[in-house]
C-alpha cells in the first residue's frame, strides 16, 4: 500500500471555491506550493485553508518559493492571484475584518516585485529547478515520471560539452549549497509541522499524514517519512520523480556540497580572508595570469599528481586517499576525459584541496608561528599571484622586521635553478629581506624552516597549481584560475580582470587600498588610461578638436582624486591620504590633476606635498587650512607610531616584555614635529590643536593624548585636554 504524501491544506476545496465564487481557474501547482508552504510556516488553518499574514506572505514569496518552485510565466503571474484569492477566502470565512484584509492585500502587492526578482535570479537556482527548466525546454512532460526518467537518462549520455551551460557566473558549488540549504529548511518546516500536529492539531485536523510510529524504530521511521514527503513535495513543484532520481541513479548530475571536496578549502579561504580583512566583501586582486579555457585540460593533464591519479595503478596510501575523495579514477574520469573547462577547474580544485589536507604544518622558531598549505595558497592569491620568496616567508618577523615595501614585492624567478632547495646566501638574504648585513648565522637560523616550507611548496606543486624555482615560488596560471574559483566558492570577493576593469572610480579606490602597492598602482593607472581613451574616442567620434595630452590625462584622473577625497571624508580614521597618494604617485598621476586637487578641503595639502616633491613651487596659502590639518593629523600620528616602535624595540633589547601604555611612551619625535608645525600655524599651538581635533579627531586622538600628557607648555597640554573632552562628547552623541 502506497502511503499518501498529500498535506491537509484544503487545496481542492480552495480551488473549487475560487472557480465557483470568483470564476477563476487557478493553476494547481503554484497553488499547492503556496498553501503548503504557508501551512508549514505555521499559518492558522481553522478556516479550512492556511491563513496568510503579511509576514508569512513575505517569507513564502521571497525565501521559500524561489528555491522550491519551477513555474512557467503563466504560473508565476498567477501566484499573486492565488494569494489574493486566499485572502478573500479567509475574509469570506469571517477570519479577517475589512481593515486586516486590506492590509494583507497591500502586503501581497508589496511582496510581488521582490518575488519576481527572486524567481528570475540565477543565484536562487537549485538542482531540481535547474533540471526542471531544461526538461521543459526540451518538451518533456513534467507530470510524467517515466518521461522525466527517460530525459535524465538521455541527458546523462549527452557529451558534457554539448550540455546546456549554467547561467554565467554561476558555479556548481553555488547550486549545491543552495539546494542543500533549501532542503534543510524544508526538513525543518516539516519537523516543526509534525511537532505542532502532535502538541495540538488544528480544528481542521493534522497537517501531515500520520507517520508510521508503530515501527520498530519510530525515530528513524519518522525521519524517513519526512524525507519521503520532502521528496514528493519538491518533485510535485518541479517535475515528477525528479528529486528521487537526482538523489539516486542520477546523483552525479546534482552533486551535494560533500561531493565537492574543495568546499572545505573554500571555507578555509573565507576564514583566512575574515582574519585579514573582517569582511568577505573586501575584494582581492585578480590573478596576474590565468589560462585560456582551451588550455586548462592540457595544464591539468600535465600536472604530476592529477596525472598519477587518473592513471590509477599502484598508488601510495596518501594518493589513494586523494583518489577516493576526488573520484579519480572513477566518477570523475568522465570529467578528466571530456569535462568542460569549468568542470576541469573544479576537479583541479578538488585535488588541490585533498592535497592540502594531507600536508604538515611548518612551524617557526619555538613554534612562534605556523604556516600550512591553505595559508600559503591564500597568501599567494592575496598578493595578486605574484611570486614570493621561501626564505622571506620563512623568516621569523619577530626578530627580523622586513620593510613593508618588501613584504609584497615580487621575487625574481630565476631562469634555471637546482631542484633541491638551498637557503639563499647571507648576501642574497640581505636583499630579499631588505636588511643589510645578514650573516651566516642569520641564514642558519632560518635554514630548517625554509627547507620545510620549500618541501610543503613542492607538494603543492605536484597539483600543477604552484611552482617553485630555487627560492622563488608562486601560483601557476592554472593555480590562479583554481584559487579564484575556490575563493568564490568561499564567498570571498575575488573578481576577475574584466570585472575590475568595469569598476567606477569609488569602487576602484576602495578596493586597491588593500592590494600590494605595485598592483594597486597599476590598477589605478589602467583605470585612468581606459577613461582617457574612452573620452578621446567619444570626442573624435563627435568631431571635437583634440585637447592637449596633459589636460586629457589630468581630466581622466580627476574622478580617482575625488574618490580618494570622499573616502577620507567618510572614514577619516580608517583612510590614510599619504598611502593613497603614494599609490597615485607610483601610478603616474599627472601634475595637472594634482594642481586641480589643491583646493580640495580634504586632499589639497597632500596634493601640494606631492607637487613639491616633484619640484613644483606651490604656495601654502593655496591649500585650505582643513586639508593642511588633515594631512598633519596623519603625519603626527605616524611620529607617534615611530616613537612607540622605538620604545618597544629598546625595551626588547633590554629584556623587557611588557607592552607599555600610551602615557609611558616618550614622544621623542612627536613633540618636535608638532612644535615645528605649530610655529608656522596661524594662532600657534592651541589653534593647531583645535584644528586637528576638528578635522580628524580619530586620527589625532593619540597625538592629542601625548600632547596632554607630555607637552611642557601648559597652554598646549590644556588645549589638548579640552579637545579630547570635546571629541569624546561628540563620539558619545554619535552613538545615540
Amino acid at each position: 500500500m502506497t502511503r499518501t504524501t498529500a498535506l491537509n491544506t484544503g487545496l481542492d476545496d480552495f480551488l473549487a471555491w475560487a472557480a465557483r465564487e470568483r470564476g477563476t481557474a487557478l493553476p494547481v501547482r503554484p497553488a499547492d506550493a503556496v498553501l503548503t508552504l504557508l501551512a508549514l510556516r505555521g499559518a492558522d488553518r481553522r478556516s479550512g485553508v492556511p491563513e496568510p499574514t503579511p509576514q508569512l506572505v513575505a517569507q513564502v514569496l521571497h525565501e521559500d518559493l524561489p528555491g522550491l518552485l519551477w513555474a512557467s510565466d503563466e504560473e508565476l503571474a498567477a501566484v499573486p492571484a492565488v494569494l489574493t484569492a486566499l485572502a478573500d477566502r479567509v475574509r469570506a470565512a469571517g477570519r479577517l475584518n475589512a481593515k486586516r484584509h486590506a492590509r494583507l492585500l497591500a502586503a501581497i502587492d508589496d511582496a510581488v516585485p521582490g518575488f519576481r526578482a527572486a524567481m528570475a535570479d540565477p543565484a536562487a537556482l537549485t538542482w531540481p529547478r535547474w533540471y526542471a527548466s531544461l526538461l521543459r525546454a526540451d518538451g518533456t512532460d513534467p507530470g510524467d515520471p517515466d518521461a522525466v526518467r527517460a530525459w535524465l537518462d538521455a541527458y546523462e549520455r549527452t557529451p558534457r560539452a554539448e550540455r546546456p551551460a549554467l547561467p554565467e557566473t554561476l558555479h556548481r558549488f553555488e547550486i549545491a549549497g543552495r539546494t542543500f540549504a533549501t532542503r534543510a529548511r524544508l526538513a525543518e518546516a516539516l519537523l516543526a509541522a509534525f511537532a505542532r500536529d502532535t502538541a495540538g492539531p488544528s480544528p481542521a485536523g493534522p497537517l501531515l499524514p500520520a507517520p508510521p510510529l508503530d515501527a520498530d524504530r519510530p525515530d528513524d521511521a519518522l525521519g524517513a517519512e519526512l524525507e519521503r514527503i520532502a521528496d514528493a513535495l519538491t518533485s510535485r513543484w518541479t517535475a515528477a520523480g525528479l528529486t528521487e532520481a537526482l538523489a539516486g541513479p542520477h546523483a552525479g548530475l546534482a552533486p551535494s556540497p560533500e561531493a565537492l571536496p574543495h568546499a572545505a578549502l573554500a571555507d578555509r579561504m573565507l576564514d583566512e580572508h575574515l582574519d585579514y580583512y573582517g569582511a568577505s566583501s573586501v575584494p582581492l586582486p585578480p590573478p596576474a595570469r590565468v589560462p585560456a579555457p582551451r588550455d586548462i585540460r592540457a595544464l591539468l593533464h600535465a600536472a604530476p599528481l592529477p596525472a598519477a591519479l587518473a592513471a590509477g595503478g599502484d598508488l601510495n596510501d596518501e594518493r589513494r586517499e586523494i583518489a577516493e575523495r576526488c573520484g579519480l579514477p572513477g566518477p570523475a574520469t568522465a570529467v578528466w576525459d571530456e569535462g568542460t573547462p569549468q568542470e576541469l577547474i573544479e576537479l583541479a580544485a578538488d585535488i588541490l584541496a585533498a592535497q592540502v589536507e594531507l600536508l604538515p604544518t611548518v612551524s617557526g622558531p619555538q613554534d612562534s608561528w605556523a604556516l600550512d598549505g591553505a595559508h600559503v595558497l591564500y597568501s599567494l592569491y592575496e598578493r595578486g599571484s605574484t611570486p614570493d620568496s621561501v626564505a622571506r616567508k620563512a623568516s621569523d618577523t619577530e626578530v627580523a622586521e622586513i620593510p613593508p615595501e618588501l613584504e609584497d614585492a615580487p621575487a625574481q624567478v630565476p631562469a634555471i635553478a637546482p631542484a633541491a632547495y638551498e637557503t639563499p646566501s647571507p648576501e642574497e638574504l640581505s636583499v630579499l629581506l631588505g636588511l643589510p648585513g645578514r650573516t651566516e648565522a642569520d641564514r642558519e637560523a632560518i635554514d630548517a624552516t625554509a627547507r620545510s616550507l620549500a618541501a610543503l611548496v613542492d607538494r603543492l606543486a605536484e597539483t600543477g597549481c604552484v611552482f617553485r624555482r630555487g627560492d622563488t615560488f608562486g601560483l601557476t596560471p592554472l593555480g590562479g584560475a583554481v584559487m579564484r574559483h575556490v575563493m568564490a566558492a568561499g564567498q570571498v570577493a575575488a573578481p576577475d580582470a574584466a570585472t575590475v576593469a568595469g569598476w567606477d572610480a569609488a569602487h576602484t579606490v576602495a578596493a586597491v587600498r588593500n592590494w600590494p602597492p605595485r598592483i594597486a598602482a597599476r590598477t589605478l593607472a589602467a583605470w585612468a588610461d581606459r577613461r582617457a581613451g574612452a573620452e578621446q574616442a567619444g570626442a573624435e567620434q563627435a568631431g571635437a578638436p583634440r585637447e592637449g595630452a596633459e589636460q586629457d590625462s589630468g581630466a581622466a584622473w580627476a574622478p580617482l582624486l575625488t574618490a580618494v577625497s570622499e573616502a577620507k571624508a567618510e572614514d577619516r580614521q580608517g583612510t590614510r591620504l599619504r598611502e593613497f597618494f603614494a599609490l597615485l604617485d607610483r601610478a603616474g598621476v599627472p601634475t595637472a590633476a594634482l594642481r586641480t586637487a589643491l583646493t580640495d578641503p580634504v586632499t589639497g595639502a597632500v596634493a601640494r606635498r606631492l607637487l613639491l616633491a616633484r619640484g613644483d613651487e606651490v604656495p601654502e596659502e593655496s591649500v585650505p587650512p582643513s586639508a593642511r590639518a588633515t594631512l598633519l593629523a596623519e603625519e603626527l600620528d605616524a611620529r607617534w607610531t615611530d616613537d612607540m616602535r622605538a620604545h618597544v624595540a629598546e625595551r626588547h633589547e633590554n629584556g623587557g616584555t611588557r607592552i607599555p601604555g600610551p602615557d609611558e611612551i616618550p614622544p621623542t619625535t612627536l613633540l618636535p614635529a608638532f612644535d615645528a608645525e605649530a610655529a608656522a600655524w596661524p594662532g600657534g599651538a592651541p589653534a593647531l590643536v583645535r584644528s586637528l581635533a576638528t578635522e580628524d579627531p580619530g586620527t589625532a586622538h593619540r597625538t592629542l593624548t601625548a600632547l596632554r600628557d607630555h607637552h611642557p607648555d601648559k597652554r598646549v597640554s590644556e588645549a589638548a585636554a579640552r579637545a579630547l573632552r570635546t571629541a569624546h562628547r561628540r563620539a558619545r552623541r554619535g552613538r545615540h
